[in-house]
């Protein structure tokens, strides 16, 4: 999902503006930067960023991750890309430390794109990734995303229908989860809450008892031998499951 949001939201960036206006995003030519990249199109996007990545006090890696991606795929449309994607953690950096600006900010990006509704929903759908992608919609990114929608003047209608999609994504993701540690607990023949030491201790057990070569060592049927393999294969992916969670 997160590739996806980032190729979305650059095809949102990249989509309706002539070259000649060089304070917005482009891939059709590389771009020369002219003025100050805080300014820019660039610049202001990744200042909401910043805003929103840090409305919570902490970055994950996914929020890391994401970042990275984004700041990789802007920078390549210009002829300098490695001093403009450093250029944009610069920028990034600054921004991250006061909310104060986030109006201004936002304003500036309104100005830029305000004949462009898709492309300023495009953007609040990134933003709403970069606060949901740790799986904690905290208060704070609500209220600085909710700041910066109400800002670019993204309908409201809009705004909540961005944020249910995202609630029901995460919720159906960790009923799933749930599901996958109790099917685990449950392919191990444990109880729920036992410590890592239990698992590690059962996980041995029936490996032995499961393993082909040993039972084709004990003279076990072909038929037996493959049924045991499969479920090798499941007592194996249990255990990487609880290996995760328990830890």
């Amino acid at each position: 999902m997160v590739i996806l949001i980032v190729g979305f939201l650059f095809y949102m960036l990249t989509r309706g503006y002539k070259t000649a206006d060089y304070q917005h995003i482009h891939v059709n030519q590389k771009q020369k930067l002219r003025g100050d990249l805080a300014e820019h199109e660039a610049g202001l996007l990744v200042a909401l960023m910043a805003k929103v990545a840090k409305a919570d006090g902490k970055i994950s890696e996914l929020e890391a991750e994401l970042l990275g991606h984004t700041f990789t795929d802007i920078s390549k449309v210009f002829e300098n890309p490695e001093e403009i994607r450093e250029e944009l953690k610069t920028i990034y950096k600054k921004e991250m430390q006061s909310f104060d600006n986030t109006i201004v900010v936002s304003k500036k990006y309104l100005k830029l794109t305000s004949r462009d509704y898709r492309k300023r929903l495009g953007v609040m759908e990134y933003l709403l990734n970069l606060a949901f992608i740790d799986g904690d919609f905290a208060k704070a990114e609500f209220m600085i995303c909710e700041d910066i929608a109400n800002t670019l003047e993204i309908k409201q209608n809009d705004f909540k229908a961005l944020i249910s999609r995202f609630e029901q994504f995460y919720a159906n993701r960790e009923a799933q989860k749930s599901m996958n540690l109790e099917k685990a607990y449950e392919t191990l023949g444990l109880q729920k809450g036992v410590d890592f030491t239990t698992v590690k201790k059962e996980y041995r057990k029936l490996v032995r008892q499961n393993h082909p070569d040993i039972l084709m060592g004990q003279g076990k049927e072909q038929s037996i031998i493959d049924e045991a393999t499969k479920r090798l294969q499941e007592i194996n992916e249990a255990y990487e499951i609880l290996k995760k969670n328990l830890s």
